[in-house]
């Protein structure tokens, strides 16, 4: 048998970058939560199994027929838990997909969310960027595809692209393993607050609404202690989203904070699981 160069070992999609021990999720404990975001045919799931193998949970989101996958790996000293969620163009919850990314982001408190992006097709990916941006800090934005981009000549300022976003941005190829390991540092270092993002945050100049915002985040905390996101749900509210709205008026938001922080904190049921425990 023919053997392959050593230099074509380190462009195999197989080939874990430096540093990186792919787990299943059956750890005994685990230091962070990453959130995977994106819209469909980014090749979030190809980015999903080049970080965790094939060696990860499948099941369903809880009340849902949705297919959710997780999976862990190690990187440095330190234990990920990585939690696969639904393909979205947005988070403004005009479907089920949509209304459980958003759910999880944003009280499941991931430590970090990556949102990943397709190179090709940027101002039309950049949207749910900037949505998940209104909710938390700590993102790492993955401009996938890059090799497709430059196939078709695209040239992408990524450090631009970084200081007006006010989040990291790591180019990567997932499926030849290309920038995955930029991207697994750049994950480090949110989480672990060795990077302190500063995202842009889009503001609204209509007369009146930033007081409306500030009158609703306080009967929020007062009927909802210990909401988190108050002013991003505040400003849904104000901004007619009808799931919002639904929840809060039948109480439904405290049951959504506790359920969505607990299957964060537990995973799925170890029956879910497929592949080999680690």
């Amino acid at each position: 048998m023919k053997s392959c160069p050593p230099s074509a070992c380190s462009r195999c999609p197989a080939a874990a970058p430096e540093g990186l021990q792919r787990h299943g999720v059956r750890m005994d404990r685990w230091d962070y939560v990453v959130a995977l975001a994106g819209n469909p045919n980014t090749g979030k799931s190809t980015l999903f199994n080049a970080l965790t193998g094939l060696r990860q949970h499948t099941g369903n989101w809880p009340g849902k027929t949705i297919a959710r996958a997780e999976g862990g790996f190690s990187y440095g000293d330190k234990r990920y838990k990585l939690v696969d969620l639904p393909g979205t163009y947005s988070l403004l919850s005009a479907s089920p997909d949509e209304e459980i990314a958003r759910d999880f982001i944003l009280f499941g408190q991931p430590h970090v969310t990556v949102v990943v992006v397709d190179a090709t097709r940027l101002e039309r990916n950049l949207n749910l960027v900037l949505q998940v941006l209104q909710i938390t800090n700590r993102v790492v934005v993955c401009t996938n595809l890059i090799d497709e981009a430059r196939t078709r000549g695209l040239t992408l300022d990524t450090r631009g692209l970084a200081r007006d976003l006010g989040v990291p941005v790591v180019p990567t190829a997932a499926r030849q393993g290309e920038g995955v390991g930029d991207l697994l540092r750049a994950i480090a270092e949110v989480a672990d607050g060795r990077t302190r993002c500063r995202p842009r945050k889009l503001t609204c100049d209509v007369p009146g609404f930033s007081r409306a915002v500030h009158e609703m985040v306080s009967t929020l905390e007062k009927a909802f202690p210990g909401v988190r996101h108050a002013q991003w749900i505040a400003t849904r509210l104000l901004e007619g989203d009808k799931r919002i709205a639904e929840a809060v008026a039948s109480g439904e938001l405290h049951a959504l904070m506790e359920s969505t922080e607990e299957d964060s904190r537990t995973g799925l049921p170890v029956e879910a699981a497929t592949g080999a425990p680690s």
